[in-house]
């Protein structure tokens, strides 16, 4: 099965550690913004053992941006409300832990298939429906 083309996505994500490290899980929101209302393309939300919330945030982006790849978007807009996140791709803080530079280096990869990129930091209660997904998938493992 082929997804429809779409010429821009925006990829809401959130990644969370009940502890840090802790039980995590990560949920994503893909957007076709060129119809009114954006209409929901996939969504993800999934408990991924136990991380730290550094993990679990790019994690949820690689996830979100996978998500995306099917529909062959030209451009993303990719809302996070983890600001390490989103300064580290943006090239203004240093990826200063080991752990995270895998995790950085495909979140780039992904990014570099796009003609056009938005990274901005939201708060997080610009960010709810990725933070729904997020308790829903730590609520279920319970």
């Amino acid at each position: 099965m082929t997804a429809t083309r779409v010429e821009r996505l925006r990829v809401a994500c959130d990644g969370g550690a009940r502890g840090n490290p802790g039980p995590a899980a990560i949920g994503a929101v893909v957007d076709d913004v060129t119809s009114t209302p954006p209409a929901r393309l996939a969504t993800v939300s999934e408990a991924i053992g136990v991380a730290t919330s550094n993990v679990a945030e790019y994690r949820a982006l690689i996830a979100g941006l996978e998500a995306a790849r099917p529909f062959g978007a030209r451009s993303v807009h990719v809302r996070a409300d983890s600001q390490l996140l989103i300064r580290q791709l943006e090239g203004r803080y240093r990826v200063r832990t080991a752990h995270l530079v895998p995790l950085y280096d495909a979140a780039r990869r992904l990014l570099a298939g796009y003609e056009e990129v938005v990274l901005e930091h939201v708060p997080r209660e610009r960010n709810v429906e990725a933070d729904a997904l997020v308790n829903a998938a730590l609520d279920a493992r319970r």
